[in-house]
């Protein structure tokens, strides 16, 4: 690999992406995380890595810590010029934190394999620091700063939905913005997925191969079924609920690119400044948990392994946080007004 590696994307007899570095090593890891992952996954990790050896410039098995630490380096890039949104510079921390996650992975399947010349993992689980007391702890190579999601106004999504030019469109939009849904949810729907007399969703694509079935307001199967019925193609080759409408690609599913640059071009008709698939998303777990929805069941809606994803909506919940906090500061006034009406009344 002393080459910068070139990832090679191809297909199997079963239609199957596969993706190779051109290294033996690297190759037959990201056959084990395709046999175990998402293509998303493995289409990440596999651009991570080539990153990573770009940079490096050697073989799998020559990597030292010493040069992971160099390869942090330089994705934080220039340390004098830093972005005012979270004070960095580079990568974002989140990207630096997920290409070590996949560095790790590599180095984690060789040891483990135990046939190749790699016999430990260059990547640290972390830094070790002494505490008082003379405890010690660790804390990450990367320190992943906890920013909230940011959400639209009722007005933009209005003014979003408006600049939207297909039911199709709007069916998308409202199925993030009303049901919560990834983007790769909202892709990987089939026709049998919609539930129309339960009103619900069956979302068999979820993050981590995780399944649920989830509620959705009408308005959605009004814009959907309107869809289907006057611009879906009609013998379309798929079961795949939304299809390109026009092209050489007319009947086949839509493909994450398109719909970014659906909602790009709808954004520029409305004049937002943002309006990405994951901000609909958080837009809509956040209204859910305003109006008063218990966290668990935001949980399950949102289709979050750990409930600890999803506490991230009781900060984001301006109005549910005022009203928790009001309800708190009139007990707390109440107790004191109590507790001066009883001193007042042993003085006398």
């Amino acid at each position: 690999m002393n080459d910068v590696p070139c990832l090679v994307r191809s297909s199997n007899a079963a239609g199957e992406r596969r993706y190779a570095l051109g290294d033996p090593l690297v190759d037959s890891y990201l056959e084990f995380v395709a046999g175990r992952s998402r293509p998303n996954t493995l289409r990440a990790v596999a651009h991570d890595l080539k990153t990573f050896f770009g940079v490096v410039g050697k073989d799998p098995a020559e990597v030292t810590t010493a040069d992971v630490f160099e390869f942090i380096a330089d994705q934080r890039g220039d340390r004098t010029v830093v972005r005012l949104s979270d004070r960095e510079s580079g990568l974002s921390a989140r990207t630096i934190a997920r290409r070590l996650s996949s560095i790790s992975g590599l180095y984690a399947f060789l040891v483990a394999r135990g046939d190749t010349a790699v016999t430990s993992n260059p990547v640290p689980r972390g830094l070790s620091t002494r505490r008082r007391g003379g405890k010690r702890r660790e804390v990450p190579l990367v320190r992943v700063p906890r920013t909230l999601p940011k959400i639209l106004s009722p007005a933009d999504v209005t003014a979003l939905l408006g600049a939207l030019r297909t039911h199709r469109d709007r069916a998308m939009v409202y199925a993030m913005v009303l049901g919560g849904l990834r983007r790769c949810e909202v892709l990987g729907l089939r026709l049998g997925d919609i539930q129309v007399p339960e009103r619900s969703l069956f979302i068999a694509e979820g993050k981590g191969g995780h399944q649920r079935v989830i509620p959705i307001s009408n308005t959605f199967f009004v814009s959907v079924g309107d869809y289907l019925r006057h611009e879906r193609p009609y013998g379309a080759g798929t079961d795949r609920v939304f299809v390109t409408l026009k092209g050489p690609n007319r009947g086949k599913p839509m493909t994450a690119d398109g719909v970014d640059k659906i909602l790009q071009a709808a954004r520029a008709r409305a004049g937002l400044e943002r309006a990405t698939c994951h901000q609909l998303r958080h837009t809509c777990l956040t209204r859910l948990r305003e109006a008063g929805m218990e966290l668990e069941a935001v949980q399950a809606q949102a289709g979050h392994v750990s409930i600890e994803s999803t506490r991230v909506y009781l900060h984001l919940s301006d109005n549910w946080l005022a009203g928790e906090y009001r309800r708190a500061a009139e007990r707390i006034d109440a107790d004191a007004a109590a507790e001066l009406v009883a001193m007042q009344a042993i003085n006398r």
